[in-house]
């Protein structure tokens, strides 16, 4: 941070001990834009990156803490705004996005598009202006887990459709473009045009997080989004159990190979709570995840239990962010949003941009 005073730069060497919780790797100091005194005030100007107002009132009590003893008092004022990772490629910009997240999987069924739409609910119970994509053009499922799979897109214009609004989300899918019964049978080139459509033909209004829920492996889609969009991080989610993790390394390998950041790891169905007498079983296995982040140096960004609640209320309409956003599981989803966008702003402040796409075969 340049352009400080001495006033700000007393405050911030004392704020560069103060970690924001659970993100040890990003402190207060980078957040602070303003220091002064007034009639024996400290009056400080915090402003971070990512939607923090869960964190808000630890931040303030921890910075009131450190600070307090030098003034008669301590005024904090925090606001945050969504950080935008730079880029560097040539990749045209979606009008109206800032970020684009694509949260993807080595192989289905291990409770991918389940994580991404509490990712994207999360974001926006937390202030932020969320986008989903459901970029899984061969098996769409956003449209019924967000319960508008009877609603079908309103054009914006002549060649722009209107996302559909769903819990304070905006999102679009196949599945609100087709019938539940009409497969959709097409070849690659034609499954990439699909998503290239969808991407470029959504008139996304004002979007912080563009949240796009990837179809499982590595194919088609993966390369499209990675050569036809910037890309600010990737969210590989993953079960305990060794087949999953397999896969879920080759996800990683793919989006290291198109040069996309893997921001973190979540573990899905990572332990088994019993709903009749409460005895907890790792039933795929343990630490799967925390072992797969650190191979790859990256972040376990939580864990996330296999319970019958999250299918039923996700099957509904309703997820659990939605039907129970005071819950254990809740707050789950809510740690592991706030710690995505969180390293989203840390690449910001280190100035590392995207860079560009380079594809190989090797």
């Amino acid at each position: 941070m340049t352009g400080l005073n001495s006033l700000q730069e007393t405050v911030r060497a004392r704020l560069q001990r103060l970690p924001i919780p659970d993100l040890p790797e990003l402190t207060c100091a980078q957040a602070l834009v303003d220091a002064q005194t007034v009639g024996g005030v400290l009056q400080l100007q915090l402003d971070f990156g990512y939607p923090c107002g869960e964190h808000a009132e630890a931040i303030v009590a921890q910075v009131r803490s450190v600070l307090s003893p030098d003034y008669s008092a301590v005024d904090v004022q925090i606001r945050w705004h969504a950080a935008k990772v730079a880029t560097i490629n040539n990749q045209s910009t979606i009008p109206g996005v800032r970020n684009i997240v694509a949260i993807a999987s080595g192989k289905g069924g291990v409770g991918k598009s389940t994580t991404a739409v509490n990712i994207a609910l999360a974001l926006a119970a937390a202030g932020a202006r969320v986008g989903i994509l459901d970029a899984d053009i061969y098996g769409p499922s956003q449209a019924l887990m967000l319960g508008v799979a009877d609603r079908r897109p309103e054009m914006h214009s002549a060649n722009k459709m209107k996302p559909i609004h769903a819990h304070g989300v905006q999102m679009i899918s196949m599945g609100n473009l087709v019938t539940e019964t009409t497969p959709v049978v097409w070849r690659g080139p034609m499954v990439s045009g699909a998503l290239q459509q969808l991407l470029n033909q959504t008139h996304w209004d004002d979007v912080d997080y563009l949240i796009v829920d990837m179809p499982p492996g590595t194919g088609d889609i993966q390369l499209t989004l990675s050569q036809a969009v910037p890309v600010s991080g990737a969210v590989i989610v993953t079960t305990p159990q060794d087949i999953a993790l397999l896969d879920a390394r080759k996800g990683i390998e793919m989006f290291r190979k198109v040069n996309i950041p893997v921001l973190g790891v979540v573990e899905n169905m990572s332990l088994h709570v019993c709903s009749n007498c409460g005895h907890e079983e790792a039933i795929f296995g343990t630490a799967g995840g925390e072992r797969l982040a650190s191979q790859y140096q990256t972040r376990l960004l939580g864990r996330l239990p296999l319970q019958m609640s999250i299918c039923e209320q996700t099957d509904s309409g309703n997820p659990p962010l939605v039907a129970e956003p005071t819950s254990a599981v809740a707050e789950k989803y809510r740690a592991i949003a706030l710690q995505m966008t969180a390293l989203l702003w840390q690449k910001s402040l280190s100035g590392a941009a995207v860079p560009t796409i380079s594809i190989s075969d090797d």
